[in-house]
């Protein structure tokens, strides 16, 4: 999922785990849990391309992770409150944490505005000011208690908002290390978009009330628990949702006489109605979309493989990478001085693929000679300029194609 819903989800996560204790420095605190292992995004300043993409959702995202990290950075997180230099390690701490949740909120803003700064101008205000006042009100008067929270408290809190982030994960199309590194098996479920407001806005919404009550109101633990449930209550939605998807994508396989092999299917972005599948068979794949709106049969779209267009197809490691990473879900698109990799599991904008920026996840090769790639350059989401245009479609699919 995106940022903000793991900022959110490790904040909930806690305030359940010890926000009685220690107030909206639980809240805080699971915050940064649930962010930490996103942390691995930094992985593209130090790793090539092809190797940056495999280690992303990957260690960080794990069992083994969650278990491990929890009991070092607890320890870190004890070890700060006992410093005389607390204060200002707790507003490094809470300058950080603000950082993430800007940038965070930068992803969701761009999504809607592309290309307009005063949305994330104003949210980036809001948030220094909070800072601001937030610090000084807490670190530099006399009002100042160091949390009452023992080393087993911090690393329960911390378990359970790194634990959280993987296994929501594992809802989306992406997939998650779950099991690293003991094995690269991604896990992914497929029912939910990577940015669904219907999951995130409600859990927002409690918990910023919560975040209001003093630690030990009962409301504060109220308005918390109202917030993981609706939440948890929508992700069995999308299991639903899945189910009732898959049926009628099933439906329309045989009732086409398509000689499917497989298929995929998963949710469109920000939302949980307009589905799109991915059909193979021998020779080709075909792609379909479905609103639950719809009042017409789903229609596929048949697109060629040109795998072999790949001369090292089974022997690149690239190649090889990239076909693991999509679950070999994918078709070639040759270009002059490239080829295009498309991960045909997220399907493509308009479920058509007739052009090469329909497609929604992409990688670019380039030949190297004898049979070898390279991986120049990955690329998600619509073309420069197009969002705009293309969220207007996507509303109106989602509206359903009428008789």
């Amino acid at each position: 999922m995106d940022s903000l819903t793991q900022i959110i989800l490790g904040a909930a996560t806690g305030e359940l785990v010890l926000g009685k204790k220690i107030g909206n420095r639980a809240m805080l605190w699971g915050a940064v849990g649930g962010t930490i292992p996103n942390l691995d995004v930094m992985g593209k300043f130090f790793l090539s391309n092809i190797d940056n993409l495999a280690f992303h959702r990957g260690i960080s995202h794990s069992i083994f992770f969650a278990i491990v990290g929890s009991f070092a950075i607890g320890w870190i997180v004890q070890q700060i409150y006992k410093s005389a230099y607390h204060k200002w390690i707790a507003v490094v701490a809470k300058t950080l944490a603000t950082v993430l949740v800007g940038f965070a909120a930068h992803f969701v803003f761009n999504i809607f505005f592309p290309g307009n700064y005063i949305p994330i101008v104003l949210i980036a205000a809001l948030l220094g000011g909070l800072l601001y006042f937030s610090s000084k009100r807490k670190y530099f008067s006399n009002t100042w208690e160091a949390p009452n929270a023992s080393l087993r408290n911090w690393q329960w809190l911390f378990f359970w908002s790194i634990f959280t982030h993987p296994i929501l994960d594992c809802f989306t199309m992406y997939g998650t290390q779950l099991f690293a590194p003991f094995s690269n098996y991604r896990v992914a479920w497929s029912t939910v978009s990577v940015v669904d407001f219907g999951y995130t806005l409600p859990f927002l919404i409690c918990l910023i009330i919560a975040a209001f009550y003093h630690r030990e109101a009962k409301g504060r633990r109220y308005w918390n628990y109202a917030g993981v449930i609706l939440s948890s209550a929508y992700l069995l939605m999308t299991v639903v949702n899945k189910e009732r998807a898959n049926q009628v994508f099933e439906e329309a396989i045989v009732e086409q006489n398509i000689p499917a092999k497989r298929y995929i299917t998963g949710p469109t972005i920000l939302n949980n109605i307009l589905w799109s599948a991915t059909v193979e068979t021998d020779e080709h794949f075909f792609l379909g979309q479905y609103s639950f709106f719809d009042e017409v049969p789903v229609t596929f779209n048949r697109i060629d493989k040109n795998h072999e267009v790949l001369k090292g197809l089974n022997t690149d490691p690239t190649v090889a990478t990239l076909r693991w990473f999509s679950k070999d879900y994918f078709n070639i698109i040759e270009t002059d001085s490239t080829y295009q990799f498309n991960d045909l599991r997220f399907g493509t904008f308009r479920g058509e693929g007739t052009s090469k920026d329909d497609y929604i996840f992409k990688f670019l090769l380039k030949d190297k000679g004898n049979g070898t790639y390279a991986m120049e350059e990955a690329k998600g989401g619509p073309p420069k300029g197009g969002a705009g245009s293309l969220l207007k479609e996507l509303i109106e699919r989602i509206k359903g194609l009428k008789k």
